[in-house]
């Protein structure tokens, strides 16, 4: 599951533009799918909504907004992303619901071998004492692994950039999801399946960096098709917890944005991973009579 962790945890860089348009004229389409901003229309909307893909961390110096994408904003009542980064009690939850259920420990999940092995790569590599971690949700713990494989020593996040661009239009930032359910999605999977892929992580972790490398190219050139056949091929991948992790949220977020969009012009920016494959927000919008185009987004 490392890619979809990956879309999930991390972040991607914004190589994108647009056009110079004003909130309430049309918006220059995309003449094919290679594109991570969507306009989605019809079905009796009175006014178009957006769809934006994203990484949630990079470096900041490779995080660019196109003239599209922030008119998509400016054209937008309210945004929409996976929390509501807007809202401090956001990382509060994070914190509260970060621990397994049960009283279990990291080093329940782990023959000794195993648990001295991620012990010294938390103590040496990421110079943090695991014994401070020892509740923490393995999934939780996988997301710490993530910044090493950046090429800069300070990542952002991708969605708090977003953010400051949605003060100064004045927008409202909401979350189609809250973080206590968030976590319970990675309490409905065995933490011992967790633990196991932490330590694949671990194990694996030049392959994964290598994994990741390509993956920010493929977002860079917003190659869509490739990335989402990147999730469906890497030999790293696992479905096994597909329907937690992406499908039943984003069927989730279809029925709630069925609610939503007829009242108000809404811009969504959630991790790319969500947009794409048979049951990615494309194609659900699509099935649910939406018309999903793809918009220019290169300066």
């Amino acid at each position: 599951m490392i890619k979809h962790l990956l879309l999930d945890c991390l972040a991607a860089i914004f190589f994108i533009t647009g056009c110079k348009a004003q909130p309430g004229n049309s918006f220059i389409q995309q003449k094919n799918d290679n594109t991570l901003l969507w306009q989605v229309s019809g079905n009796g909307l009175k006014h178009p909504s957006f769809l934006f893909g994203t990484f949630h961390l990079l470096c900041k110096d490779d995080i660019h907004f196109s003239r599209q994408l922030k008119n998509a904003i400016r054209a937008s009542n309210e945004i929409y992303m996976e929390l509501d980064m807007d809202d401090p009690s956001t990382m509060f939850s994070g914190i509260m619901y970060m621990n397994m259920n049960g009283g279990k420990k990291l080093e329940d999940l782990y023959t000794p071998v195993e648990y001295k092995k991620v012990q010294n790569y938390f103590a040496d590599t990421l110079h943090m004492p695991l014994m401070l971690l020892q509740s923490a949700k393995p999934y939780f713990l996988v997301a710490l692994l993530y910044p090493r494989m950046m090429n800069c020593a300070s990542p952002v996040g991708v969605e708090e950039e977003l953010v400051k661009i949605a003060k100064e239009d004045k927008k409202e930032i909401k979350g189609l999801e809250t973080m206590q359910f968030q976590a319970s999605v990675f309490d409905s999977i065995p933490y011992e399946w967790q633990a196991k892929e932490l330590l694949k992580n671990i194990d694996s972790f030049p392959v994964y960096k290598n994994e990741f490398e390509k993956m920010v190219e493929m977002y860079k050139d917003q190659q869509l098709d490739s990335l989402k056949d990147m999730l469906s091929d890497s030999e790293f991948g696992s479905d096994k917890y597909e329907d937690l992790l992406l499908t039943n949220r984003n069927k989730n977020w279809v029925k709630q944005l069925k609610q939503i969009m007829p009242n108000e012009s809404v811009f969504v920016a959630v991790g790319t991973g969500h947009l794409v494959g048979e049951f990615g927000l494309i194609r659900l919008l699509r099935k649910a009579e939406y018309k999903v185009t793809p918009l220019k987004n290169i300066d």
